[in-house]
């Protein structure tokens, strides 16, 4: 299966995977905050991705789903750097000096860096949606205008690298030959886990005491919802519609997770907040209404 869009979706599965990726990765900035008491950063990627990557690729199996072939491994490698370990990675090393809100709302560029490497491949998003990207990522600006990242030096690169190396991926992906979209998410975590090893090898990591009964249930709903069930939503989106639609979780996952900051995990907002998010929203409905897909 080629990284091509192959056909329509139907309307009901895009809706699902789209509510899927908004609420559920929304929550899994605070998930990794609330992991982070116990498990350092890429040692959590490592087992979260290695977990969750061997459930998926059984269970594929088990439905005889074809095992990616040599080349796609190859690719999958590929992917599992940019998409895994210089993504997911740096945004767990990220919320080690931000909050899980402000996190998201630094990986809110992914949509930006999306559309211009979308149109370096030739794949120019419609006006209406270069509206919606340019509301959405001005409401983005105004949300970090004075904000933590200004003051975290190492979670602001790293929030710039992890989203302009998980757009790359998503869109060089696009022209890969690779396996089923689950295969696809299985092989990325699989081989994403190695990758955040051996980050964790060369940066030292290790446990400085028993993780908490908290921190390893944050790991394990990270693992199940944020792994499993989002980012298999994800990968089958990438390859059913527009770029700008995919990538619009961007600008939902903020507001979800600063909302669950404050609620569950102490973490405050300001009135400015909440008007960036409003903007950011706006940026959200007129991507996601301009075209579901492709014709």
């Amino acid at each position: 299966m080629s990284g091509s869009v192959l056909h329509k979706p139907a309307v009901a599965a895009v809706v699902t995977a789209m509510t899927i990726v908004y609420l559920v990765w929304g929550s899994t900035y605070l998930g990794i905050k609330f992991a982070l008491e116990s498990y350092p950063p890429f040692v959590l990627g490592a087992i979260r991705m290695a977990l969750a990557g061997i459930v998926l690729y059984a269970l594929m199996r088990f439905k005889g789903v074809a095992a990616p072939t040599r080349k796609q491994w190859k690719t999958l490698i590929i992917l599992g750097l940019l998409m895994v370990l210089l993504s997911n990675g740096l945004v767990n090393l990220a919320e080690t000096q931000v909050s899980s809100g402000i996190a998201a709302v630094g990986v809110a560029s992914v949509s930006l860096f999306a559309a211009l490497f979308s149109a370096m491949r030739g794949d120019h998003p419609s006006r209406v949606e270069w509206i919606g990207l340019i509301i959405g990522f001005t409401g983005v600006i105004w949300l970090n205008i004075g904000g933590t990242l200004s003051a975290t030096p190492l979670g602001l690169i790293c929030l710039i690298v992890a989203s302009v190396s998980w757009a790359f991926g998503s869109i060089w992906s696009r022209d890969q030959d690779l396996p089923a979209p689950f295969m696809n998410a299985a092989g990325q975590m699989l081989t994403g886990s190695v990758w955040m090893a051996l980050a964790a090898l060369v940066t030292g990591e290790r446990f400085t005491a028993v993780p908490t009964l908290h921190a390893t249930m944050a790991l394990l709903y990270l693992i199940v919802f944020g792994s499993i069930i989002a980012f298999t939503a994800y990968i089958w989106l990438n390859h059913n519609v527009r770029p700008a639609l995919a990538q619009s979780y961007a600008y939902v996952n903020p507001p979800v997770a600063v909302i669950l900051g404050v609620l569950l995990g102490g973490e405050t907002v300001t009135p400015s907040e909440l008007g960036a998010m409003a903007i950011i929203l706006v940026g959200v409905v007129i991507i996601t209404t301009a075209k579901l897909w492709r014709k």
